[in-house]
């Protein structure tokens, strides 16, 4: 099977290294050429359109809506004669850009499912993500076999409602680890043992393990969730909880620290909220021992 993996950022790069070497042909599509060409797997195609034309599924790893909505519907875009192809989107999108993606793929005589991932690179390469499906059941049947190769996959329900439960898994996870750093710095300055404290916080939320190194050594290299990634994730999820008339101060109170810590550098990983943590800490004024 011929598979076209459009975007080669961290994540599309590790879905096309997981893919290959389950002996599917690859091609692949990036907006700088050079990071596709970096990955020397299979082919490297000129334009999304032309990625797609040669696959019988295509995959998408993008940065946000705007990339979304220009990769597939641009010039050039992935849906530009299209007929009869299976799209999977990966990306971490609000669900307006999918549903209107959806829309305009079965009016190409195209299909779309929509697969936003739980998990990092580490769970690609061990063929371990969380792959959250909307879409029809029936193309889901078809694309089970690629998508089994790099997770657990879990029908959510129409396109929508997939982009929807990652909003709510990554404000949780925006949540949990901005709490882990607040009581981590909280407890320290008690003066307690740091491993301890971080220990008992990891009982409670076992994920915060894979970033124990950042939390408690203060290195957030290599990035697993950039912060600037998930500030946009935040926003996203603001906005559809907003829409559906719901208050969400603890989300709101993670965007605006993730937004602080952010100033530093974007690109780091998104541990690095300790950081703020400790310098909201020892702001003049605040009190210490």
């Amino acid at each position: 099977m011929k598979i076209a993996i459009l975007g080669t950022g961290r994540m599309g790069s590790a879905m096309a290294r997981r893919l290959a070497s389950c002996g599917f042909d690859v091609t692949v599509w990036n907006r700088t050429a050079a990071s596709a060409e970096e990955l020397h797997l299979g082919s490297v195609a000129r334009t999304p359109s032309d990625a797609a034309r040669g696959a019988d599924m295509v995959i998408s790893s993008l940065t946000n809506d705007a990339a979304v909505r220009d990769v597939y519907l641009g010039d050039n875009g992935a849906l530009g004669g299209a007929e009869n192809k299976l799209f999977i989107d990966t990306s971490t999108a609000g669900p307006e850009i999918i549903e209107e993606l959806g829309r305009e793929a079965h009016a190409r005589g195209a299909r779309l499912l929509s697969a936003p991932v739980v998990g990092s690179v580490p769970a690609v390469d061990a063929g371990k993500l969380l792959l959250l499906v909307g879409g029809h059941r029936t193309d889901l049947e078809q694309a089970l076999p690629v998508l089994e190769k790099l997770g657990e996959v879990h029908y959510v329900g129409e396109l929508g409602s997939a982009q929807r439960l990652k909003l709510i898994a990554n404000s949780m996870l925006g949540i949990v680890s901005a709490a882990a750093a607040e009581l981590l710095t909280a407890g320290t300055a008690m003066g307690l043992d740091p491993q301890q404290v971080f220990s008992i916080l990891a009982r409670f939320a076992p994920g915060l393990a894979t970033r124990k190194r950042g939390f408690l050594q203060h290195q957030h290299t290599p990035t697993l969730f950039a912060l600037r990634d998930l500030v946009k994730d935040l926003d996203l999820g603001v906005r559809a909880f907003d829409e559906s008339g719901s208050r969400t101060p603890l989300t709101r109170a993670a965007r605006e620290l993730y937004a602080g810590a952010m100033r530093e550098s974007a690109a780091l990983d998104i541990s690095a909220i300790i950081e703020q943590s400790r310098h909201d800490d020892t702001e003049p004024g605040h009190a210490t021992r």
